[in-house]
């Protein structure tokens, strides 16, 4: 698999699963009738921020992560990141070396850690990757997230210093 930098191009490809993983309404606070446009523009970000994409040896799009500065001004060195992986390619490392190329990009830019702000709680698979990764959960919004089917559930604020 390789990862290189996403261009709007590659949106095609993305928008499927990207829009898949929305509407479902499970992992991400992103309204899940949120249009295919205002997707793009939500995801595909400008530099000094950053979009990717991770490929198989044929081109097809496995998955893909944004990377950003968490805050703006005086907590702009805390970065964070958001990643989805088709579902169709889940169970291949996919996410993992989306998540570890996201830390070493921020390393790079000279951020001092990593904060993911809206890790559903029920997502046990992201949850068990971030912390197999040195994430830590600071803390949880109790009933911060209307899962579909289970309900009110939290939101886990993780971190971890680079």
């Amino acid at each position: 698999m390789m990862i290189r930098e996403a261009t709007p191009e590659d949106w095609p490809a993305i928008w499927p699963f990207f829009h898949e993983i929305v509407a479902s309404g499970e992992t991400f606070t992103y309204p899940p009738d949120l249009g295919q446009e205002e997707a793009r523009s939500w995801w595909l970000l400008q530099a000094p921020n950053r979009t990717v994409i991770a490929v198989d040896e044929e081109g097809t799009v496995l998955g893909t992560a944004k990377m950003n500065n968490n805050q703006s001004g005086n907590g702009a060195h805390i970065a964070s990141a958001s990643y989805m992986v088709d579902p169709e390619h889940a169970g291949r490392g996919v996410g993992r070396a989306l998540c570890e190329h996201t830390l070493e990009w921020a390393r790079t830019e000279g951020f001092r850690a990593m904060q993911f702000n809206a890790v559903v709680e029920t997502n046990v698979n992201a949850v068990s990757l971030y912390r197999s990764l040195g994430f830590e959960i600071l803390g949880t919004v109790p009933e911060g997230f209307e899962h579909p089917r289970e309900g009110f559930v939290g939101l886990h604020v993780m971190h971890r210093r680079l």
